[in-house]
């Protein structure tokens, strides 16, 4: 089992790490889309949330300070999740599906994140902390 753990936390990792990269590469067009959303100060959110994705991705991925990554997970996503993928403001179906399933992946992503709480520190092959 720790060895699944340890593959589903080095996945996982480079999950959130991939998408930070992206919030620093793709700053303009992530940032026009959230200024198209209402978010203030779009690029800094933009460069903030991928900062806190960074962080994430390597707490999971090392296992060090989990608790403090859940909730830089948590900080990231509930802002992230009801301004971005608001569905229930679409009246395009297609958009509202669009946005539904990102608004459920990003629920799903951070209730997955919450369930970390639950599992004895230090992980397992982890740099403790």
């Amino acid at each position: 089992m720790e060895i699944a753990f340890l593959i589903g936390r080095i996945i996982l990792g480079i999950y959130y790490l991939f998408n930070a990269s992206n919030h620093f590469m793709q700053l303009e067009m992530m940032s026009g889309y959230s200024e198209s959303k209402g978010v203030p100060a779009p690029k800094v959110a933009v460069a903030g949330s991928g900062l806190l994705l960074l962080l994430v991705g390597l707490s999971i991925l090392t296992g060090y300070q989990p608790v403090i990554g859940v909730i830089l997970l948590v900080i990231f996503f509930l802002p992230v999740t009801f301004l971005m993928h608001n569905f229930w403001t679409m009246e395009d179906e297609q958009a509202k599906m669009t946005e539904m399933v990102q608004f459920m992946k990003n629920m799903g992503l951070m209730s997955s994140a919450l369930m970390f709480l639950a599992i004895p520190q230090p992980w397992p092959f982890s740099l403790g902390g």
